[in-house]
């Protein structure tokens, strides 16, 4: 042994030695600390073993065999039994891998797992299990089904019935059961039934016993049965006088009654299958167990039609109906439960009259859902006319000293500018028209090249330019109330550029005039003037509803700003709308008003365009939009996607890609995915099989509930719903 002088320094796998000695002798004292918990490191191990001490814990051990588990399992039952542990199988895990044992009052659970990567090695885990009802073993019982928990025990004891009589009678008093008399159970019970053909039968009751390991245990009966080859039946459960005479209802299992205790229960199906299951291993006798299932299936409408063919185990089979179902239920006794099985069928007549409802019911939310998009088409475009009708088409001029390789036209707002990426974005008040004749002759007059587009719509452009091997595109698409402009190529790119953002060019202001008081429109379902140039509502909802989530009404009204802004102030009172003074906003160019509504929150913006007024009044329900769920979390916007296209849709958007089955929003899904998004701005891309990538933009603020709609062919109309 090495010695180690005081004052020499010690190396440091020493120290880690040390800790690790106090560390496993601080487990076994703490497992011997409490006497119904056995110290797992004191068992013994198989030759050969190699103790995994990486992670000491008072409870468990495990260690590696270097043989498969088929060679150690009877090895490691062999060498327990050596020392004393009894195995035993507990009731309704007779298929359980775990090897389980008892010694005295001290239990434990072992099991074996393959070697990782090793199938010719198999690691052994021990675990403490604490036995919580304690009832001795025979010595030499076989057949052997234990469950410390209740207890129950079930087994044959190899001696003759007197003697096993002997063995409990003294056995049971060492760990201080006292068996009941008449005027000992008088708190349980006012009789006794101690009659068994051909054998014997006593009860036991335990009082709380801290050093003993009892708690609240309930009374146990003895059944002892003398058996025809000399052996004795031995059976060991809690008193029936113990258990609860009636139930209580536990949760439902695919919508079936379960009564409270069980032990285990399991389901197949749903509430809504046409076919559905429920079996549970009740902790009662069968008696109360079949009053518990008269009383909740007579409450759910379930009647009782006469006995059912007894299966094997069946003591109790009942055939039961309902309007639309047919079921059976069955009831018998296994170890010391009552086990339970409901089935149920929906009849073929009822299934008839499902799918028939079904067939009309996607009939109509499919006419509702064709008559909505075509709502929300004539609605979009309708808005589109009144936004493009406040666009210029008069000539642009270049914006003096612009810093781009391009020229910007004069009414470029929030330009922004990648040299080193070769990116250009801004926004106009122009039309597609005006911008398209502005870059198209200003790029022609420095020498570049047009190629061909199919795309030169109202709405929409796509130019292609090139000069001297570089090259240019370009997109100006109308989005609103104004027209977004984006490029880029190797013709933009500027080595050491910095970004480039510009303000908007100031306009000035031209005030029309009103030639008479504004009047309001009588049929107008928003306060409008007839007095107007163009107009457009549009309401959101889901198909089937008759309540809209948000109106909206755009307008442009060739009046002054104040006159219009002086007949919404005084349409919006006499509707009973009340305007806040927190964020209101009123200049000579524009203003902006929030209200109060019956239905909800409003908000009123007017702006100048084209000498005209233009009005923007959205008016919000949080009560229909949240009976719909599409107000979205604090703080964020929710975008609610679908398709009524034939394929399946991509959709990507803030770095998350979502998968739009076809008819999403259908009647299979009545919402399609959903997902909320800190408000700002989003680009994203769309891909359908077979067609290219559509990419495009999307502007959220906290609150918002957009829709974004993937139509047959492939394009995405994007609606605000709240």
């Amino acid at each position: 042994m090495s010695m180690i002088s005081r004052g020499t320094q010690v190396p440091a796998r020493w120290q880690l030695l040390a800790c690790g000695l106090v560390l496993m002798a601080s487990c076994s004292i703490a497992a011997a600390a409490d006497g119904g918990i056995v110290d797992v490191h004191a068992l013994p191990q198989l030759e050969g073993a190699v103790e995994d001490t990486s992670r000491p814990d008072p409870y468990r051990v495990e260690y590696r065999m270097p043989t498969p588990e088929a060679v150690t399992s009877p090895a490691v039952k062999k060498l327990l039994s050596a020392d004393g542990w009894v195995p035993y199988v507990r009731p309704l895990e007779e298929k359980s891998t775990t090897l389980n044992f008892k010694k005295g009052r001290l239990g434990l659970s072992v099991y074996l797992t393959q070697g990782l990567g090793r199938p010719d090695q198999s690691v052994v885990h021990y675990s403490t299990d604490r036995i919580y009802g304690n009832v001795p073993f025979p010595d030499g019982a076989s057949d052997i089904m234990f469950d410390g928990t209740r207890p129950y025990l079930g087994c044959i004891a190899p001696s003759a019935l007197d003697a096993t009589s002997d063995f409990y009678a003294s056995q049971m008093a060492a760990i201080g059961w006292q068996k009941l008399t008449p005027e000992t159970a008088a708190r349980w019970t006012s009789s006794l039934d101690e009659t068994v053909p051909n054998g014997l039968r006593a009860f036991y009751a335990h009082p709380d016993s801290k050093e003993g390991g009892f708690y609240q245990q309930k009374p146990v009966m003895v059944t002892l049965t003398r058996r025809d080859d000399g052996r004795t039946n031995v059976d060991i459960r809690v008193a029936p006088f113990a258990l609860p005479s009636e139930l209580k209802a536990d949760g439902d299992l695919a919508g079936l009654p379960r009564p409270n205790p069980t032990k285990t229960a399991r389901s197949l199906g749903s509430a809504s299958s046409n076919k559905r299951e429920m079996s549970a291993a009740v902790m009662a006798e069968l008696p109360a167990v079949l009053a518990f299932y008269h009383r909740e299936l007579a409450a759910r409408g379930w009647q009782e039609d006469g006995s059912a063919p007894l299966a094997p185990g069946d003591e109790i089979a009942i055939k039961i109906s309902n309007t639309d179902e047919t079921g059976v239920l069955r009831l018998g006794r296994k170890y010391d439960f009552t086990m339970v099985s409901l089935t149920a069928q929906v009849k073929d007549s009822a299934l008839a009259a499902r799918a028939k409802a079904k067939k009309e019911a996607d009939e109509r939310f499919f006419k509702d859902a064709e008559a909505a998009a075509k709502q929300v088409i004539a609605a979009d475009e309708a808005r589109r006319k009144v936004q493009a009708a406040a666009l210029s088409d008069t000539p642009l001029n270049a914006l003096a000293d612009s810093k781009t390789p391009v020229p910007l036209p004069e009414t470029a707002e929030g330009v922004k500018f990648e040299g080193g990426d070769g990116r250009l974005e801004f926004s106009s008040t122009s039309s597609v028209k005006a911008l398209g004749t502005f870059y198209r002759a200003s790029l022609k007059n420095a020498g570049w090249k047009e190629q061909p587009s199919v795309i030169n719509q109202p709405n929409m452009a796509v130019m292609e330019f090139s000069k001297a091997g570089k090259s240019i595109s370009m997109t100006v698409m109308q989005m609103g109330p104004k027209v977004n402009v984006s490029a880029n190529g190797t013709g933009l790119v500027v080595a050491a550029a910095k970004p480039v953002e510009t303000k908007s060019a100031e306009a000035k202001p031209i005030q029309a005039k009103s030639t008479e008081p504004l009047k309001p429109d009588p049929d107008a379902a928003l306060p409008v003037p007839t007095q107007r140039s163009s107009s457009g509502v549009s309401s959101t909802k889901f198909p089937g509803s008759d309540q809209s989530f948000r109106k909206e009404l755009e307008a442009s009204i060739p009046a002054e700003l104040s006159d219009v802004l002086a007949f919404y102030r005084a349409e919006l009172t006499k509707r009973g709308w009340q305007e806040k003074t927190d964020g209101t906003t009123v200049t000579a160019e524009r203003a902006e008003l929030a209200f109060t509504s019956p239905e909800g929150p409003a908000m009123l913006k007017l702006g100048r365009a084209r000498e005209e007024t233009t009005v923007s009044l959205v008016q919000r329900n949080p009560q229909a939009a949240a009976k719909a769920d599409i107000i979205p979390k604090a703080g964020q916007a929710r975008l609610m996607l679908g398709n009524i296209g034939p394929k399946e849709a991509s959709l990507t958007i803030n770095k998350q890609t979502i998968k739009i089955a076809a008819g999403a929003g259908g009647p299979q899904s009545p919402k399609g995915p959903m997902l909320d998004l800190p408000p700002g701005k989003y680009q994203y891309a769309l891909r359908l099989p077979g067609q290219p990538t559509r990419n495009e933009t999307l502007t959220v603020a906290a609150g918002d509930a957009w829709g974004l709609l993937v139509g047959p062919t492939g394009e995405v109309l994007p609606l605000q719903m709240y």
